[in-house]
């Protein structure tokens, strides 16, 4: 099941959605979740691999979707996590990322 976070464009101040875990959205929707969320692309490439596996990808995808979208949204569009500090410690923990100011281990 999907858990929800909310994301905010630190320079715009613009607020999103986020969801991490499993999505039972893509897996009924397929290619409808990224076209819907504005990413045209993915939306076309999973609407191909969709067909071209007739479904297979669906099932795959419905485990990987959210934490994919959420890495687009906060390393290349510069969104940063805005629920509390539980909220965003557990979701960094979900999707894998290293704490705020932690240090990177050599």
């Amino acid at each position: 099941m999907a858990t929800k976070i909310m994301l905010k464009h630190p320079a715009s101040g613009m607020l999103k959605k986020g969801y991490y875990g499993y999505s039972w959205t893509y897996l009924f929707f397929g290619f409808w979740v990224p076209l819907i969320r504005g990413e045209l692309g993915t939306a076309a490439l999973h609407l191909l691999f969709g067909l071209v596996t007739f479904g297979g990808w669906n099932i795959v995808m419905s485990f990987l979707y959210n934490k994919q979208y959420m890495t687009r949204m906060l390393v290349e569009r510069n969104y940063v996590l805005a629920g509390s500090e539980s909220e965003n410690e557990f979701a960094r923990m979900k999707l894998g990322i290293a704490p705020t100011g932690a240090a990177i281990a050599a």
